[in-house]
């Protein structure tokens, strides 16, 4: 009997049935690559801990927030143009690093337009969503084509196409309604 301790619930299995996922000559390979993967988004994790320090230190982020301030676009324009800027970096960066790198330069500015950081956060999690089920880099596609790959990957895009959908209609609906992201935040926290 193998005893395996996963997060907070304890599992266990037979050597058995652990032998049939994997050969114990095949864990250099395994351990390798996970640990590949693993300091690759740690990397870039730390690169964008690097550069939100850097702007932050250079008053970037608080000349970028007056810049920002002064369009003549009004909020919903600013709000909109924040929406897209998103919805780009989230297509290209793994959703942590465009949080560590774009949260702190865009706080001010959300600030700045009276909207609320929380209900704003919600906005920027359901950007980066779409992001990572959307081509170039789209994260989740390449899992669900590891998972099932004997689907190809044009009908695996297919598939996600109503996800999408939904999202930005729960972007729009969140913007145009802040209490959907706020009620249970006020209500917990009062």
């Amino acid at each position: 009997m193998v005893f395996f301790v996963q997060g907070p619930v304890p599992s266990y299995t037979t050597h058995l049935d652990s032998n049939r996922m994997w050969r114990w000559r095949d864990m250099k390979v395994i351990l390798l690559k996970a640990l590949n993967d693993s300091t690759m988004i740690l990397m870039i994790m730390a690169a964008a801990l690097v550069f939100s320090w850097v702007c932050s230190d250079l008053y970037v982020t608080q000349s970028l927030a007056e810049m920002i301030l002064g369009l003549p676009l009004g909020k919903w324009g600013i709000l909109f143009l924040i929406n897209v800027l998103l919805l780009i970096l989230g297509f290209f960066i793994p959703p942590a690093a465009v949080i560590l790198m774009v949260a702190p330069m865009l706080l001010p500015v959300i600030t700045g337009l009276g909207f609320d950081p929380v209900w704003f956060a919600v906005i920027m999690t359901v950007n980066l969503e779409i992001g990572l089920v959307t081509p170039p880099v789209g994260l989740n596609l390449y899992i669900v084509k590891g998972i099932a790959p004997d689907v190809p990957l044009s009908e695996v895009l297919w598939g996600v196409l109503p996800f999408v959908i939904i999202e930005v209609i729960v972007i729009i609906a969140v913007s145009a309604f802040p209490q959907l992201a706020l009620w249970l935040p006020n209500r917990m926290i009062g």
